[in-house]
């Protein structure tokens, strides 16, 4: 099905924007576009033209069938390179490519990987000739392996969609010195008025950082503390952006932070609220599944993006939590300066679920251990060790993101194991955010989140016994079908609507009678289901296709600010004794 934006794609190079907005240089070349696809089948071999960066089984490249585990899709292009590059070394990046990869530069391998939304790069420099391929080599096994699949199924229904397979994020070149700036680690420093910036390459060198219109220096690799002249911290009210830029011999590069920081803290009652800046905030958030009509995983322009952010923020949201997927760096660059909090889920992996597993506690309100391997589809220890280090390299990956508030490790039971050991790791690796080890059930009784997932009953607040702070972080799934938006016969949602005005009427009612109550008691965030229609799963605000807008964002903005006010009142605060800084 098309979308609003479908027409707007460039078909020799589409998503064109630069794509690592916190590392920024002045030389790249993209390469999306049109490349030349084998699709090797039991069937035999066809050959087809796909648009990168745009799976096969979307709507952009003609829906074909979902790649199947056994087969094997190929894909190839040729490889310009600048002759002002010569004499330089040069980076071959693939930001995201569904699932396992094999990438060959002149028939020779320069990278593989298992991971299918975590960055791929390689340097190519001593394989270049005058003329040059690319190939990239796929497989997919979907839900029939244990890697990251989020919500994809090979036969979708209901809150899982179709699966795809291949190049779903930009691919693109750059050239840099003999000696560069690998990675940029950022902390803000807010107490202290400050900033931590880690230059990291191989070596040791010398630095400069121009910042505030003074410069400090420093090497490489080790951190450097700067102080603000003028502090100004980040809000989602005033997303303030402090720009800077880094040279290191003949490197150089631009990028930004904000001035912030994330804490739970007690109220003068003692009860545990989310805090930006050390000051309570009510974070009002939406989930948001990151899917569109045309591209699906994919966005089909950085258009797309924007306006389905600032949507979201007309709506009177300001928290979006990103569900099971990892968006192009350009999403949380939008989010960042746009002034919109974001709760990261990792992506969910392992076997077959169990419906026992992931829906029971939905209805009985029971939380299992989750050392119990076999009850959570991870038997395999070696996708067990396999997910921990993915889940390391996505914060790793987002960690510069201002606007990333909470890490959201495990949903609903989804893969989920040893999240005692793996929140530990995570905390250990990114201290300044606050985490979310179990989203929904299967509560282990560890961090400083109470999560919680209410559908099928009224919500009524309740303290944690531990003193969490006690989270809503996911609740509604209102389904309204729009005629001519969506593709599918049956459609999924957990309360039917007949038309806006009853939607907009029962969200109206929950607001006031069950979120306000709970938010005035101690609730410190909730999230709604959800931003977006997706295939069948018709619980949108907005329709699959971007067409139409199910309510009144004015009315849902009212709605949203009376929680915000009434759970952001400032009051003496005090860190919790679990929040470390």
């Amino acid at each position: 099905m098309k979308s609003r934006y479908t027409d707007q794609i460039d078909p020799t190079c589409p998503c064109s924007d630069y794509p690592r907005p916190q590392l920024q240089r002045s030389a790249w070349l993209c390469l999306n576009g049109p490349w030349k696809a084998v699709l090797k089948s039991r069937r035999g071999t066809e050959q087809m033209t796909l648009l990168v960066p745009f799976s096969m089984e979307s709507k952009i490249n003609g829906n074909h069938s979902p790649l199947q585990p056994d087969e094997q899709l190929i894909l190839s292009r040729d490889l310009p390179i600048p002759k002002e590059w010569m004499g330089q070394r040069i980076l071959l990046h693939l930001d995201a490519v569904d699932q396992q990869t094999e990438v060959f530069v002149n028939g020779q391998l320069v990278a593989n990987s298992r991971c299918g939304y975590l960055p791929i790069c390689a340097e190519i420099t001593h394989l270049l000739k005058s003329v040059n391929t690319l190939q990239v080599v796929v497989q997919d096994p979907t839900d029939c392996g244990s890697g990251l699949r989020g919500k994809q199924k090979l036969h979708p229904s209901g809150i899982w969609y179709t699966a795809q397979s291949g190049i779903w994020q930009t691919v693109w070149l750059e050239p840099v010195p003999q000696e560069y700036i690998e990675k940029i680690r950022i902390r803000p420093l807010l107490d202290q008025s400050a900033v931590e910036l880690l230059v990291i390459c191989e070596h040791s060198h010398p630095i400069s950082i121009q910042l505030e219109n003074r410069e400090f220096s420093g090497f490489s690799n080790t951190p450097l503390v700067i102080p603000l002249q003028n502090p100004h911290p980040w809000t989602c009210e005033d997303p303030f952006l402090y720009p800077f830029e880094i040279k290191m011999k003949k490197d150089r590069v631009t990028s930004y932070f904000g001035l912030r920081c994330f804490s739970v803290e007690q109220d003068a009652q003692g009860t545990a609220r989310l805090c930006l800046n050390h000051q309570p905030l009510f974070q009002a958030g939406c989930l948001d599944q990151g899917y569109i009509s045309d591209g699906m995983l994919s966005w089909p322009c950085d258009q797309a993006m924007i306006d389905d952010l600032t949507l979201i923020k007309k709506m009177g949201f300001n928290m979006i939590r990103k569900h099971v997927k990892i968006e192009p760096l350009r999403w949380y660059y939008h989010c960042d300066r746009l002034g919109l909090l974001v709760w990261q889920d990792m992506v969910n992996g392992g076997g077959r679920y169990s419906l026992m597993t992931i829906s029971s506690p939905l209805i009985t309100g029971v939380s299992w251990k989750d050392h119990r391997y076999r009850w959570f589809a991870r038997k395999d220890p070696v996708a067990r060790k396999a997910f921990l280090e993915e889940m390391e390299q996505m914060v790793d990956h987002l960690i510069n993101c201002v606007s990333i508030a909470v890490w959201v490790l495990f949903n609903e039971g989804w893969g989920q194991f040893d999240a005692r050991l793996a929140f530990e790791r995570i905390q250990q690796r990114d201290p300044t955010r606050i985490l979310d080890h179990a989203s929904g059930w299967h509560d282990q009784q560890i961090g400083n989140l109470k999560s919680q997932h209410v559908y099928f009953k009224p919500y009524r607040y309740k303290p944690d016994p531990l003193g969490r702070a006690v989270v809503l972080s996911e609740f509604g799934g209102y389904n309204l079908k729009i005629k001519g938006h969506t593709k599918k016969k049956r459609n999924f949602g957990y309360h039917r609507m007949n038309n806006s005005t009853e939607l907009e009427e029962a969200l109206t009612h929950l607001y006031e009678q069950e979120l306000l109550p709970a938010v005035k008691q101690g609730l410190a965030a909730c999230v709604y289901t959800q931003f977006s229609d997706v295939e069948s799963e018709l619980n949108g605000l907005v329709t699959y296709d971007r067409m139409k807008i199910k309510v009144n964002p004015e009315r849902l903005k009212r709605l949203n600010q009376r929680l915000i006010d009434a759970g952001s009142q400032k009051q003496n605060f005090h860190k919790s004794t679990d929040e470390k800084e």
